[in-house]
């Protein structure tokens, strides 16, 4: 392995002047940096990682946290485009990405929680992007003193990124509304986020600030990214004396189980039914009729987490802590039929 004297013994300059100039100090001649540098990659010299966190209290790794209740894992394009956008700002400001997980054993006191391991790996910050924010291994990392930005969910006095759930589920059935819709059912899950209880909130008083009325009926449950439940749900719907016309369904690909529904019921969208997505996913734009739905800024979200983060890593005392929403936008397609 190169070491430092080795490269100060090829360019004749002392050690000391070879730590200045690997370290950005300085105090060093700039033809004596380039020198060095150039010398350090062509002898294929690499830093003791474990030196550096000693030296800067600073690893350059961060952790990311991300349990899907659903078990989808990165198949769910929501949180792939969000993660690859996240990783690529990272990557550009010299930081690595680890995944944080519970399988690395501590020897004789067993697998390591999540805290555990984030210290384990001595993470700079953490992102945590997940579904369960009520888990206690979760709970228990947030409040700790580790630099961490959440996804669609806010701890107290931390930094959170989001979506705009609220305005997206309204400005979706003010669409619908606009197309004629009186009749609008929402199958949604019941799980006990913050991304549903704004969700449902939202349908429930944009449909009453509209003077339009909401049966049970018409809120069946159904998990996201499940397209078996979607399906259920919709058939539900399709059997009402009193059908909706239009059904809003949890995500884009949870529509997927709605649409089957209602070609299997010999039903034609947007004619005989109307139906839409929400999150925006590639998928809905290749379908015939093109999935009406709200693009969520999947890539935007990811973008300005990994700044924040850094932020909070790199300049703490200058960082105000905040609950960044950011907003979607509709995409018409034509699975709305006007009334």
């Amino acid at each position: 392995m190169v070491s430092m004297k080795d490269i100060a013994r090829e360019c004749g300059v002392s050690v000391a002047a070879v730590s200045k100039a690997l370290s950005g100090q300085p105090d060093i001649s700039e033809a004596t940096r380039e020198k060095i540098k150039k010398a350090a990659g062509s002898m294929g010299y690499q830093p003791n990682s474990a030196a550096k966190v000693l030296r800067t209290h600073r690893s350059n790794n961060i952790g990311v946290l991300f349990v899907d209740e659903a078990h989808n894992g990165l198949t769910n394009e929501f949180f792939a485009l969000l993660l690859d956008r996240f990783k690529h700002v990272a990557d550009s400001k010299g930081y690595d990405i680890t995944f944080i997980n519970r399988g690395i054993s501590s020897g004789s006191m067993g697998n390591m929680n999540y805290l555990a391991h984030a210290r384990y790996r001595a993470f700079d910050g953490v992102l945590i992007a997940c579904m369960d924010f009520h888990n206690a291994e979760v709970i228990e990392l947030a409040q700790s003193n580790i630099p961490l930005v959440t996804i669609d969910y806010s701890f107290e006095d931390r930094m959170s990124v989001g979506s705009d759930n609220v305005s997206g589920i309204r400005d979706l059935v003010l669409y619908c509304a606009k197309m004629g819709h009186k009749k609008i059912a929402y199958i949604h899950d019941d799980n006990d986020s913050a991304v549903t209880r704004d969700r449902v909130g939202s349908f429930k008083d944009t449909m009453e600030s509209l003077g339009l009325s909401v049966p049970e009926s018409y809120l069946p449950v159904a998990e996201y990214r499940k397209t078996e439940g979607s399906r259920r749900a919709t058939e539900k719907l399709l059997a009402l004396k009193d059908r909706p016309t239009c059904i809003l369904c949890p995500d884009d690909f949870s529509a997927l189980g709605g649409i089957a529904a209602i070609k299997e019921a010999g039903l034609e969208i947007p004619k005989d039914i109307s139906i839409v997505g929400y999150d925006g996913i590639r998928v809905g734009r290749h379908l015939t009729p093109s999935l009406t739905t709200l693009r969520q800024p999947t890539e935007l979200i990811g973008e300005t987490a990994a700044q924040k983060l850094i932020s909070l890593i790199e300049n703490p005392a200058e960082t105000r802590i905040e609950k960044v929403i950011v907003k979607g936008r509709i995409y018409e397609g034509g699975s709305v039929a006007r009334i």
